[in-house]
């Protein structure tokens, strides 16, 4: 199968990385600006991984050679299947908002599309690099990329917050660095089980003991309105990309 990635920022690059390592592709070409824009003939599919803002621009030299039975993977958010559709006419259109980590195989892919075989085909893409989880409709992928594609980021923010406090508790700034790093893999090795977050929490958290006091002021300080934050300024930046809002 012959695919054809434009873009190769952080999830391009990721993509064709974890593509690499499973070995879902076997032909891949990556066109970035150093590289001529032309399509191969057998082009089966073409994915945009550029930045929403230069996809026009970056797709325009294609127009020409990229077959009209091509499949057109989206990557980018907040650019709609139909604006996707008039620059692109008749090509199935799928969007698929994966995170960075489908470069070690191990991340999450939210998909959508109104034509089953280009559906079928972005799950032959990312099952072997990623949980793929089917949407129904095309306006739930603004809520998939804030709670998937944008969280890993506020994980980390979280425990960069977590760190501070710990070397304000005492400790060296390099051992809250070691120590919140290496609850993260220790979370993200609880979340790769089939236990429910409850039951993740529950493991951890018993009755009167420290992680409960730490859980308790968290919920304090708002937690969930946090969270809450967090995905609606991300939806609302996509839609605002599409033209649905005002940035």
């Amino acid at each position: 199968m012959t695919v054809v990635l434009l873009g190769h920022g952080r999830l391009g690059s990721a993509i064709a990385e974890g593509w690499r390592l499973t070995g879902t592709v076997s032909d891949l070409t990556i066109l970035t600006r150093a590289v001529p824009p032309v399509c191969p003939s057998d082009t089966r599919a073409l994915l945009i991984a550029v930045k929403p803002a230069a996809w026009r621009e970056a797709v325009a030299p294609l127009l020409t050679t990229l077959p009209v039975d091509a499949v057109v993977i989206s990557v980018m958010a907040g650019v709609r299947e139909a604006d996707l559709s008039a620059t692109l006419p008749g090509r199935a259109i799928a969007r698929v908002m994966p995170t960075t980590a489908v470069a070690q195989g191990q991340g999450v892919a939210a998909i959508w599309s109104e034509a089953p075989a280009a559906r079928a085909l972005a799950h032959t893409l990312f099952d072997a690099v990623a949980d793929t989880v089917d949407l129904d409709e095309e306006a739930l992928i603004d809520a998939a990329t804030a709670v998937a594609g944008s969280a890993p980021a506020f994980f980390y923010a979280l425990a960069q917050a977590l760190a501070a406090a710990g070397v304000e508790a005492g400790l060296t700034p390099e051992a809250a660095k070691r120590l919140t790093r290496g609850a993260l893999r220790s979370a993200g090795s609880g979340a790769g089980t089939d236990a429910s977050l409850d039951e993740l929490i529950a493991r951890i958290a018993s009755p009167g003991g420290t992680t409960r006091a730490g859980l308790d002021a968290l919920q304090d300080a708002d937690l969930e309105a946090a969270g809450r934050a967090a995905v609606q300024a991300a939806v609302a930046r996509a839609k605002a990309l599409a033209g649905d809002q005002p940035a």
